[in-house]
């Protein structure tokens, strides 16, 4: 089986080539794809960016582009949390050494 980053990787390689707007427009929106299903959504974005500088009003590539950047968000509030939880275990465990130390 191929992997799939060695098919957006020569994908890529194609766009070069690319002298028509609408084929251009039609490789950027599925490499973006390509890159949003392998989790490299800053990426994708600006893949998808480059779709809409071509094609602005094209509902395809701005739902892709709502659902990278909800997808951000998300990882970006799970981050948070885990920073949070850590801060959280580190606090508690200080406070557990200096109760002991007293």
């Amino acid at each position: 089986m191929v992997s799939p980053l060695l098919l957006i990787l020569t994908f890529a390689a194609s766009l070069g080539s690319t002298t028509s707007p609408l084929k251009l427009r039609e490789k950027l929106y599925l490499l973006a794809v390509g890159y949003y299903r392998s989790g490299d959504y800053s990426r994708s974005r600006e893949l998808v960016e480059d779709c809409l500088k071509i094609e602005p009003e094209w509902r395809q590539a701005q739902s892709l582009k709502k659902a990278i950047e909800d997808r951000i968000k998300k990882d970006g509030m799970i981050g948070i949390g885990i920073a949070t939880a850590a801060v959280g275990v580190v606090a508690g465990g200080i406070a557990a050494a200096l109760a002991r130390r007293k």
